[in-house]
């Protein structure tokens, strides 16, 4: 007996066969190719730029991106780059790690562009092997060729590494916000350049303390982002020794910040005493210079650890 497709069969089973011939196929993507610096060898760079994303140099807790760096390619998996400790150019492995990123001297970045004249790198902080999506990898850096600082521009490296006009205009607003709320620690900005201390009296010593710990990864920045102080008072009313944290404002006044450590149901009986000590002590005894930022002051936050001795030794 024969057997007869329907018409209605026949035409699914021709639909089906035109979409499985012209099913779409994906095409690979070509594996990105590692990067070459031949062109470059021998070429000194000067970092001139160095910002985040928004355009500044600048982030609303007052940290800065200071260009710094100079940097000249060996070969294609070396670099030299510049010292300051050591004041020479030294010698680092240009370690490639996948896709356009790369590593040397201890730092990651992701090389955006390269020509003669000029390099474009974002700085990214690795933890383990996962790239923070953070703004710790919200760093732009840009390179300018001597010969193209020099001879293009006309200008010096010096001068393209200055804070811009933006980043003026939003310290100062930030400052702005900062004296209008003086003893307000949410208002108050870590200040580039610290509050300083002067003593008036022999019986006062202050010490800037460094937060800086390589190991730990505590630049330098440590230093002017949380600036510390030791406070040796002499002839004291009594012994003691206090941690606390101070609001330092655009003419110098000290106000008290933080403090901890205490019995919560005698935390107005502390509360009472710093501000004492503030108000006795270091109002009085020391000259105090605000904090500032491109030469404006505002307020800023400080940790103090104040001992007191009763008797001089």
């Amino acid at each position: 007996m024969m057997n007869h497709f329907r018409p209605g069969a026949l035409l699914i089973l021709g639909l089906l066969l035109v979409g499985c011939t012209n099913k779409p196929v994906k095409k690979k993507k070509a594996p990105i190719k590692r990067l070459s610096f031949t062109a470059l060898k021998g070429i000194t760079y000067y970092e001139v730029k160095r910002k985040f994303s928004n355009g500044l140099s600048f982030s609303e807790i007052g940290f800065q991106q200071e260009p710094s760096w100079i940097i000249q390619f060996k070969s294609n998996d070396s670099i030299m780059a510049y010292s300051p400790q050591n004041k020479i150019m030294q010698t680092f492995f240009l370690m490639y790690d996948h896709g356009d990123v790369y590593n040397f001297a201890k730092e990651w970045f992701r090389i955006k562009k390269i020509s003669k004249d000029s390099l474009k790198f974002q700085r990214l902080q690795v933890n383990g092997k996962e790239i923070a999506n953070d703004i710790r990898s919200d760093v732009n850096i840009t390179y300018y060729s001597k010969d193209y600082i020099e001879n293009t521009l006309h200008t010096t490296a010096e001068k393209l590494q200055r804070p811009s006009r933006a980043d003026t205009i939003f310290v100062k607003a930030l400052s702005d916000r900062s004296n209008r709320n003086p003893d307000n620690i949410d208002s108050a900005f870590a200040a580039r350049k610290p509050v300083e201390f002067t003593p008036l009296s022999k019986i006062i010593t202050v010490e800037k303390l460094s937060s800086v710990d390589v190991l730990s990864g505590k630049t330098e920045a440590y230093d002017y982002l949380y600036p510390r102080y030791k406070v040796v008072i002499q002839n004291a009313y009594k012994d003691f020794a206090y941690e606390f944290t101070a609001i330092v404002d655009q003419n110098g006044k000290i106000y008290l910040g933080k403090f901890w450590g205490e019995i919560p149901e005698y935390h107005e009986v502390r509360k009472k005493v710093l501000k004492g000590i503030i108000d006795v002590y270091l109002q009085n005894l020391l000259k105090t210079k605000p904090g500032t930022t491109l030469m404006i002051p505002h307020s800023s936050e400080i940790t103090l650890q104040v001992v007191g001795k009763k008797s001089a030794k």
